[in-house]
């Protein structure tokens, strides 16, 4: 077995153990506290047919929908933003002291405010996701531009590289690794805030999905939206995962 199998095989086994882990744990609780609000996992596992006739895949593709589009126009605004301030020292003194005030605000409590600017539809539930996730990404990536040293810059720049190729062959290699890593935070944060932002003004999405399955005391279709949610947030992690050892190879060197 080559070096690289074994490490997939040694990955999705530790996963597998993982999950298995999980039911165990859960199966335990479910036995020993005898809860009608905590289902065994077998029942929940076996509530599938009923979460496909109620519309389980309309809600997950709706939340992926604003997981792909939150995620996907914070990070080109934070590469944009995050960029030109780890290059600039102006600019960072600009908007710097704006980005550290707009940053520990509390998103959730703006929910209203967004809501009446831009509509009960999809625009207000994607904006206020950016907010939560933007600020942080902005910081991470402005620091790890930051942290380049220039000496890496001199070759490219005696051989007379232009700004985009010192960009393309220097930057955005170098901080690879500090946006993949806050790209995961961002990714659980965005899932979860998305949960409270589907119980407004929507009849799609997971978020309402578990909302309205617990309102009707369906605990075992509540739990099913848990676990897709879940299940959601665990593959946007291996994909990122996979982006960052395609393209941070580097990093093992």
């Amino acid at each position: 077995m080559t070096k690289r199998r074994k490490h997939i095989f040694n990955y999705f086994g530790y996963i597998i153990g993982g999950f298995i882990l999980f039911n165990v744990i859960w199966y335990i609780l479910a036995a020993g506290l005898s809860l009608k609000a905590l289902p065994f996992p077998t029942e929940v596992y076996g509530g599938y047919s009923k979460a496909f006739e109620n519309g389980i895949l309309d809600h997950t593709f709706a939340s992926l929908r604003r997981i792909a589009y939150s995620i996907g126009i914070s990070l080109g605004i934070a590469l944009v933003l995050g960029v030109w301030m780890g290059y600039s020292k102006r600019v960072n003194s600009l908007l710097g002291p704006m980005i550290y005030f707009s940053y520990p605000i509390p998103k959730l409590a703006l929910l209203p405010i967004i809501m009446v600017l831009f509509d009960l539809g999809e625009t207000s539930k994607i904006v206020i996701v950016i907010l939560i996730v933007v600020f942080q990404l902005i910081i991470t990536i402005r620091d790890a531009v930051k942290n380049i040293s220039k000496e890496n810059y001199y070759v490219l720049i005696s051989f007379g590289a232009t700004g985009l190729q010192k960009m393309r062959h220097i930057t955005l290699p170098a901080i690879l690794p500090e946006v993949f890593s806050s790209l995961r935070v961002a990714l659980g944060i965005a899932t979860s805030a998305l949960f409270f932002i589907e119980t407004f003004g929507t009849d799609k999405g997971l978020g309402f999905y578990i909302t309205d399955s617990q309102m009707r005391v369906d605990y075992v279709q509540m739990y099913f939206g848990i676990i897709v949610l879940s299940l959601i947030g665990f593959i946007l992690f291996l994909i990122v995962d996979l982006l960052d050892s395609v393209l941070c190879k580097w990093k093992n060197i």
